[in-house]
């Protein structure tokens, strides 16, 4: 993808990550200033759309970046995004890394991240919170939506057991098609050793989720309890 293509869909999934909202061109071209013309901004969307990057929702004449473009967001991100974040106030209640600890940090977490929380303190031990922040993301406010995620909520405990021994050590994303929730959403998630037992713990969001925030938190998380 050139340069320029590629500036134009970050925009896009930065814009739309922010707002939730369809992205219009106009907003491109008298929000962001970006120096291209609104012709050429329409002609590379355009462009973006038949290659699969984003695509229209029936209800409205912006664009919303598909998985394919939040695949391709994730793999150009910066090893440091997000660490402009302040989540020093995990630090304290990590501090003794037990299990009413880890609930506490879990609290915080959601309302950090604005999504849900689950944390495995071993497999067939599972806690989690924040499920109301789910419902209201805009993507999850629709009928058929709300029937879904509530579906993946109901499985929730044999989702997490299903994934427990499968996952490998440290952080993963999984968006879409690939995510065990389910292809609505996207987690971001760590898997760490607690003395003898491992847990897993991780964060769950609307495709739309702020990677940069979310990967940032869960690493935190991972490095203060030793991984």
């Amino acid at each position: 993808m050139d340069q320029r293509k590629g500036l134009i869909l970050d925009t896009i999934i930065r814009e739309h990550i922010k707002t939730g909202v369809p992205v219009g061109s106009g907003i491109i071209v008298e929000k962001y200033k970006l120096g291209i013309s609104p012709a050429t901004v329409r002609n590379e969307m355009a462009a973006l759309e038949e290659e699969g990057y984003i695509m229209q929702p029936h209800t409205s004449a912006g664009r919303v970046p598909t998985e394919k473009a939040y695949q391709l967001y994730l793999k150009n991100l910066p090893a440091d995004a997000g660490r402009k974040n302040d989540f020093k106030n995990l630090a304290d209640i990590l501090r003794d890394k037990d299990e009413a600890g880890f609930k506490e940090a879990a609290k915080l977490m959601a309302g950090v991240s604005g999504n849900a929380v689950f944390w495995a303190f071993h497999r067939h031990n599972l806690y989690y919170t924040g499920i109301s922040n789910l419902f209201q993301q805009p993507e999850f406010r629709e009928l058929d939506m709300i029937y879904d995620i509530s579906a993946v909520i109901d499985r929730i405990d044999e989702i997490v057991d299903d994934m427990y021994e499968d996952m490998k050590p440290g952080l993963s994303t999984f968006v879409g098609t690939k995510n065990p929730f389910g292809d609505l959403c996207s987690t971001v998630l760590a898997k760490y050793k607690w003395g003898e037992r491992t847990g897993l713990f991780g964060v769950i969001g609307p495709m739309r989720m702020d990677y940069e925030k979310n990967i940032a938190l869960i690493k935190y998380v991972f490095d203060k309890i030793g991984g």
